[in-house]
């Protein structure tokens, strides 16, 4: 359940959830296993905050993501969002909520059709929700839009192509302020940029976030830009949290070996400071077939036999605030 004390309700809550997808093979297509790509995931996000959410490709960060926004159909769990069930909804009750659950996608070249110009393009939330009463208020909506991500109102007749990956990130970034959402869900939209760009984007998405109220979940495989732009942090492998507090807590004094290991990895600027590189063994284990016990021992440098093989840890609160699934993080190893 969740991992955090309870409190008035969250804008966001998941409950165990669970995303499986049935793998196919044979000449008439039968269910040879699943892919557990979300495995009882469990979190909360309030208003107006950001949860960073990391961890290695394939550990299920973009399926939660796609999940959480009505993108992907649930196995097994709960999303919550502003107290109401969203599995328990119509399809015209979703939809209606879907307004304001939007997405920045990490593809800014893939994510905007280049067959209409950029204007068409932050309309047609507009349109589709009923927010603006005419062409002229709606002409309007979208030059304000391209002015709060620092664009030139004329580049609405402009088309995708003719924009830099970063001007191609910002719209999609007014996109998905174009309906007023109370929640973004960012899944590595600074990755595919180049490291002044992403700066930029990370700082714009800051100043949205203090004069909009909106809430994020920001997904990323780099901890330390996570760390930049989160209040809490969650560390995600093979479909489950492994570590969940605060952002300096999880930076600072990581838990769970995993955690320790994607630290280690970022780069030191000072020279003098000494950080031992934590060298994980082999690939993550697949999915259709995750290790029985704790997910992570294959590869785990403080794995014990037989507990480590046989028992699944909890996630749990060792420090205040602070969770982890590991048999041993409270002996501060």
């Amino acid at each position: 359940m969740d991992p955090r004390p309870e409190v008035a309700t969250a804008l966001l809550e998941v409950r165990s959830l669970k995303v499986h997808f049935p793998v196919r093979r044979g000449p008439f297509a039968r269910v040879r296993g699943y892919v557990k790509a979300v495995d009882g995931v469990s979190l909360r996000i309030e208003k107006g905050e950001t949860l960073g959410l990391v961890g290695e490709s394939g550990s299920g960060k973009t399926t939660l993501a796609r999940t959480t926004v009505l993108l992907n159909e649930p196995t097994q769990g709960s999303i919550f969002f502003e107290g109401q069930d969203l599995n328990q909804l119509s399809k015209v009750d979703q939809r209606r909520i879907r307004r304001k659950l939007q997405m920045i996608f990490q593809d800014p070249y893939g994510s905007l059709d280049p067959r209409f110009k950029v204007g068409d393009i932050l309309a047609e939330g507009l349109e589709i929700h009923k927010l603006a009463r005419d062409d002229a208020e709606k002409r309007k909506r979208v030059a304000e839009l391209l002015g709060f991500v620092g664009l030139d109102p004329d580049f609405g007749e402009r088309y995708p192509h003719e924009f830099s990956g970063g001007q191609r990130q910002r719209i999609g970034i007014a996109r998905a302020l174009a309906v007023e959402p109370r929640l973004i869900v960012c899944d590595e939209p600074v990755s595919a940029l180049d490291v002044s760009v992403q700066a930029q984007m990370i700082n714009l998405l800051q100043e949205l976030q203090g004069s909009r109220g909106v809430a994020y979940l920001f997904i990323a495989h780099d901890i330390a830009v996570v760390g930049h732009i989160s209040r809490r942090i969650a560390v995600m492998y093979l479909g489950r949290i492994v570590e969940l507090g605060g952002s300096r807590q999880v930076i600072d004094a990581p838990l769970h070996p995993y955690t320790q290991a994607l630290i280690s990895a970022v780069p030191v600027i000072d020279p003098a400071s000494k950080r031992s590189r934590i060298a994980l063994a082999g690939e993550p284990p697949s999915p259709i077939q995750p290790p029985s016990g704790c997910p992570f021992h294959p590869r785990c440098p403080r794995a014990e036999k037989p507990r480590c093989e046989g028992e699944v840890p909890q996630l749990r609160e060792v420090r205040a605030g602070h969770w982890a699934a590991c048999h041993f993080a409270e002996a501060g190893r």
